[in-house]
């Protein structure tokens, strides 16, 4: 039996958050509901605390210090934007964000707002600071939402919640005493002292596989090339801006045990950059650009036996997927992310994904999800590829 506090925000959701402490409890857990007032205004506190048999908290006069209860999770369903907002920046003016502050176990949140909230910049600014902190989300779905609106935004059900909060509470350290090294982000490749060739990762992907990686336990390393998303503390962060950068530190780690390529490597740099920047004349302005050197195939050309190597490709369509089928043979890696980038809601700079798993067993579709999910799924594969060769 664990104990969960679970979190109850203000959102006409907050009515699902009953059948969440019902399922909780049938599984043996004690549970001790935190709703806020704006949760009130939908549910009332007593019928929270009487379908968790235990006291209200404001009734409870043994409660006079309730945000340092110890707890084995902490679940917020729903959290609405503004509960977000004030997690996310360590804001403290009530007694659940008090309870977050405090809390130093595992964190489940469960999003429920309008979609073109959810969709916000700063939404997606708050939502990755805390998947940066380790902080695990499930949901939004997409349907039908309380406005009449259709769209990203509902509360994912009360059991796919309860599952995934099982599922935090007994996640094995199954990365321990391993070495992990991600590559993250974009590489710049400079023309003169002020412009660059470059692309539009902005390391996401690779932050939230270095995220995950942590969690089971694993000692990470993050090569990261101009990330802009906000790196979890406890990874070994290592600034590598070009192409060449990343290619000499990761060859410096070339024998950790699993080496995780997400970074979107420039496949070219200007021959000769000019030292200084180039004054805006009006005259044509041809640069050459010579191939930087392939950092998954030399790798993939000095592996251990027991090392499990994967490679990331961004391209379009299923010509695209035929070709990074061939990199497995070609660049000696043991999987493949493919992200198939002729989409707008996924890949790059998207808080979402959806990625095809190619190993040499076949191919595995994962389905549109946050990348923390995405990241979770990879990760699930490498230690399937670790246990075949141990």
């Amino acid at each position: 039996m664990a104990r969960i506090i679970l979190g109850i925000t203000g959102g006409i959701a907050a009515y699902k958050a009953c059948e969440v402490i019902r399922l909780l409890i049938g599984a043996g857990h004690d549970v001790q509901p935190l709703p806020t007032r704006g949760a009130q205004r939908f549910v009332a506190a007593e019928t929270f605390a009487a379908l968790a048999r235990t006291p209200a908290l404001a009734a409870d006069p043994a409660g006079l210090y309730p945000h340092l209860q110890r707890a084995d999770l902490l679940v917020v369903a729903p959290l609405t934007a503004h509960t977000m907002a004030r997690i996310a920046h360590g804001l403290a003016d009530d007694v659940l964000t008090e309870t977050a502050l405090a809390h130093d176990g595992p964190i489940l949140v469960a999003p429920a707002m309008n979609t073109r909230m959810w969709e916000h910049p700063a939404t997606r600014a708050n939502l990755a600071l805390l998947e940066a902190r380790g902080v695990e989300v499930v949901g939004p779905a997409s349907g039908e939402l309380a406005e009449g609106e259709t769209g990203v935004g509902r509360m994912a059900e009360p059991a796919e919640i309860v599952a995934r909060a099982e599922g935090a509470l007994r996640r094995p350290r199954t990365l321990e005493d391993l070495d992990v090294v991600v590559t993250a982000g974009g590489t710049r490749e400079p023309i003169d002292s002020i412009r660059f060739i470059g692309n539009r990762s902005s390391g996401r992907m690779g932050v939230a596989l270095a995220n995950e990686a942590l969690r089971r336990g694993a000692r990470v390393t993050l090569l990261a090339a101009n990330v802009t998303a906000p790196v979890p503390s406890g990874v070994t962060v290592v600034a590598t801006p070009t192409a060449a950068d990343l290619e000499r530190e990761a060859l410096l780690r070339a024998g950790a045990d699993v080496i995780l390529m997400a970074a979107a490597v420039g496949d070219y740099r200007a021959t000769t950059p000019i030292d200084g920047k180039r004054p805006k004349d009006g005259e044509v302005w041809q640069v050459e650009l010579t191939p930087t050197r392939d950092i998954a195939l030399a790798l993939g050309t000095q592996r251990s036996p027991t090392q499990v190597l994967v490679a990331f490709g961004a391209e379009h369509g299923s010509v695209g997927l035929e070709r990074k089928r061939g990199m497995l043979g070609d660049k000696h890696v043991d999987l493949v992310v493919y992200n198939d980038v002729g989409r707008d809601d996924i890949g790059f700079d998207a808080a979402d994904n959806e990625v095809t798993l190619v190993t040499a067993d076949g191919d595995r579709l994962v389905p549109l999800a946050p990348k923390a999910q995405i990241a979770a799924a990879v990760l699930d594969e490498v230690e399937r590829l670790l246990g075949d060769r141990r």
